[in-house]
């Protein structure tokens, strides 16, 4: 699975991890569907409240009117325009699931209620003012998660750096 990330929303998630410290913080993602698993993430609600400096407890009625908006402005085009996930910050570990996140996430894809077939995860670091580390993992009902790959077109004075190159469950950037 290939998902994009515009370069405005990378800059919103270093703002909003940049306000929050040590605390982490997190969202859902909404995103627009490209072709066979292939997404472009086109916002993320961002919670503020809900995270310690080692946990993060999502409230969903804080993202129900984003949704809704989101929706109301794509026409209720379900098949292209939906949720695709989730993503909070690990500002004092690695931005990789850990295993209460592989365990919620699996929990959540699991509930019928969603009725999606699939969701993300991305974890995000602020590794320095400049520097962003990212993990993306897709879970599907009966399926071990995967990683996905995150893509990001048209990224202007942001230098890429793959740290962990056999897995790639995470990338830097750097900003020029």
């Amino acid at each position: 699975m290939q998902i994009q990330l515009p370069q405005n929303l990378v800059r919103k998630l270093s703002r909003e991890l940049g306000r929050a410290g040590r605390r982490e913080i997190g969202g859902v993602l909404v995103g627009e569907a490209l072709g066979p698993d292939e997404f472009k993430i086109i916002d993320l609600s961002v919670q503020r409240s809900g995270g310690g400096t080692a946990c993060f407890v999502r409230h969903p009625d804080e993202h129900r009117a984003f949704l809704e908006s989101f929706f109301d402005r794509t026409g209720h085009r379900y098949s292209r325009f939906n949720y695709l996930g989730e993503w909070h910050s690990h500002p004092s570990f690695v931005p990789a699931p850990s295993s209460q996140d592989l365990h919620t996430m699996q929990s959540m894809i699991s509930d019928s209620k969603l009725g999606a077939p699939f969701a993300i995860l991305m974890i995000a670091k602020l590794a320095h003012p400049n520097s962003l580390e990212l993990s993306a993992v897709r879970f599907t009902r009966d399926f071990w998660p995967q990683l996905a790959q995150l893509d990001f077109p048209k990224m202007r004075g942001i230098c890429l750096k793959d740290v962990l190159a056999n897995q790639k469950w995470r990338v830097r950037y750097c900003q020029r």
